[in-house]
């Protein structure tokens, strides 16, 4: 049995509405709030980073259950704080798990902590280590005026995988990947561009139906067999949407869909949503939980409650929906103050 043995979240508690980015650019935010079903997001803070946020959610997982021998740490994200400097020897330092770890920073667009997962999951299977930590975090970009501005945002979810004390069995994974180049940043570039329309049927829909249906394949379950389902979530339209397709009822979608109220975090953003999950689940309830990152792969994991979560302590750090509650609220000159938009001059 390998799993997940302990987890926690970090959410920014700044937030900008949707209605104040559109007052800045001039456009009609009921438009945007249906065409992405997106109404704020969250912003990090002057001294937030994906390092500090990554070291919060980190934390919040060991305050609920102290790892008993983590042997990696490895941290997937689109912000890495430095060009050349690892993200995760910080994280490692500041969580008291080092120097006897190996160490690493992942990037693939929003799923790099999904890829860093499968990772630490094939490290415990082989028996090179008894505990792993994968992170996803990010404190994503969007350039001034883009559409992405209104949804980039920022948070992160860090995930102990072992097979002792397990709470949530990862029972298989399954991924899929192309080189279909819907969007990206060049080095020194300060914002990423997109291919708009073509981020969708192509893209995202593509990597995530495709991967969902292949796990069911293998697992030989249906929608109707699964609990609770989650999605990545650049907005709020295309996991809803992705999962009607798919068979699943809203009610299955609802509690991991945090996007409409702290936007795309990026890294953090399905996982994130797979947090929220394991706030409320009970054993024996079963998730399936899909990832997707431009460039493009997806990766799907089939998850299983079992009884350990009867003795798990979650009620040492904070849910998800309670820290998407604590926000507040920013007007825009502040948000590009924290995103560090106004450059200084020298």
């Amino acid at each position: 049995m390998v799993g997940i043995v302990t987890y926690g979240s970090y959410i920014p508690r700044y937030r900008i509405k949707v209605e104040e980015i559109a007052r800045v650019w001039g456009e009609d935010p009921e438009d945007i709030k249906n065409g992405l079903y997106i109404y704020s997001k969250s912003v990090p803070g002057p001294d937030e980073d994906t390092a500090t946020i990554s070291v919060e959610a980190l934390r919040n997982a060991m305050a609920r259950k102290r790892p008993i021998g983590v042997g990696a740490v490895y941290v997937g994200s689109e912000s890495h704080p430095y060009a050349v400097k690892p993200t995760a020897t910080i994280v490692a330092e500041a969580a008291g798990l080092a120097p006897e770890v190996t160490a690493a920073d992942y990037e693939f667009a929003c799923k790099a902590g999904t890829a860093a997962m499968q990772t630490v999951m094939g490290m415990v299977k082989s028996g090179m280590i008894r505990e792993g930590v994968a992170i996803g975090a990010d404190t994503s970009q969007g350039a001034p005026g883009d559409a992405l501005e209104f949804s980039a945002a920022a948070g992160g979810t860090a995930f102990v995988i072992g097979n002792e004390n397990v709470i949530a069995e990862i029972k298989a994974t399954y991924s899929i990947t192309t080189d279909t180049p819907d969007f990206w940043r060049r080095e020194g570039q300060d914002y990423p561009r997109h291919g708009g329309r073509f981020t969708g049927e192509p893209a995202y829909f593509r990597h995530v139906l495709d991967t969902s249906r292949k796990i069911m394949e293998i697992m030989k379950t249906k929608p109707e067999d699964y609990t609770y389902a989650v999605f990545h979530q650049p907005n709020g339209k295309f996991p809803s949407r992705a999962a009607k397709i798919l068979g699943f009822k809203e009610s299955q979608i609802k509690q991991g869909l945090i996007v409409p109220y702290i936007g795309n975090t990026y890294s953090g953003s399905m996982i994130t949503g797979l947090s929220a999950i394991l706030d409320i689940s009970k054993p024996g309830d079963r998730i399936l939980a899909v990832s997707f990152g431009s460039g493009a792969g997806s990766d799907a994991f089939h998850i299983e409650i079992t009884n350990e979560m009867e003795n798990f302590r979650r009620e040492n750090a904070p849910a998800v929906w309670n820290q998407i509650e604590r926000a507040k609220y920013i007007d825009y000159a502040y948000y590009a103050k924290f995103k560090k938009k106004i450059k200084m001059g020298e």
